[in-house]
Parts: C-alpha cells; structure tokens; sequence
C-alpha cells in the first residue's frame, strides 16, 4: 500500500509547484494562460504579506501533486472560508489517495482555523473531478455564475 503523505509547500517547492501549474493547466487545455513566474510565487507564498498558501502532496516519498489555497470571506457566515485555488495529482498517481488526502488536510486546516466553508470551482467538463469531489460530499453551487476581470477589462474598469 503507497504511502501518502501531506506537508506545507517551502520556498525550495516553488519550481516543483510551477511546473504543477504547467501540468494542470495543459490538462485543462489553458496552458498558453500561464505566465507565472518563479518570483512570482517567492513573494506571493513567501513574501513579507504572503496571500496564498501550498501543501504538497507525496506517494512514497515522491512528489505528485500540490494544493494552492487562501483565505475568503462569507459575509453571511461572518466568518472566512477556505477557497482551494487548485488541486493537482500527476496522472500516474491518480486513485492512490493524494487527491482526497489533500483535500482532508484542507477540510482539517479550515475546522482548525474556524472557518466557515470551504469551496472551489471545477470545470464543468472535468467530469472525474466533479464525480470525486461529489463522493467526497461536496455539492455543486449551479446557481452561480463566476464572473472575471482580467487583462484589459480590468484595467478599463479601474480608470
């Protein structure tokens, strides 16, 4: 039986979880989206006001996959939640347990901390993500519509 095991990503993970994003985002068929930078990550992981936090996820002491999370707010809670930016397993080590025990370290992390909910977004083509996060107990939010700025839009509206 593999053993997984779940730990707090360090500034030495940066090139391992950018090469992660680059995974991720050729599975999800956006990888001419990725302009991220390793310093990008230094300062946004590690930073004087760090704003995301990474767990890296091990089958027999071998990386294969990480979780990138930070903190919202639910104003009908009164209190933050945990929103999951991404989760990623390497395709070969899908179904040895990484994805769900990422997922428990991050139920865990938002118990302890006291927060309110956890949630994330998945597209509605990956149908083996929605299933797992389904038979993990999670419920689609199918009645809202996530809504973007970015590039140029974003800096229209910010004149």
């Amino acid at each position: 039986m593999p053993i997984v095991s779940i730990r707090p990503a360090t500034p030495n993970d940066v090139p391992l979880i950018l090469t992660f994003i680059r995974e991720l985002a050729a599975y999800e068929k956006l990888a001419h989206e990725v302009v991220a930078r390793e310093a990008d990550f230094h300062a946004a992981l590690f930073g004087e006001r760090p704003v995301i936090e990474a767990l890296i996820a091990s089958v027999d002491d071998e990386a294969v996959g990480y979780a990138l999370f930070f903190p919202n707010f639910s104003t009908f809670l009164g209190k933050p939640g945990l929103y999951l930016e991404d989760l990623y397993v390497r395709p070969e080590a899908r179904g040895l347990g990484a994805g769900r025990a990422l997922l428990k370290h991050l139920a865990r992390v938002a118990v302890e901390r006291g927060w309110g909910r956890f949630e994330w977004a998945v597209l509605d083509w990956n149908e083996p993500s929605i299933a797992f996060y389904k038979k993990m107990g999670a419920i689609p939010m199918d009645e809202w519509t996530i809504f973007r700025l970015t590039g140029e839009s974003l800096k229209k509206l910010a004149l």
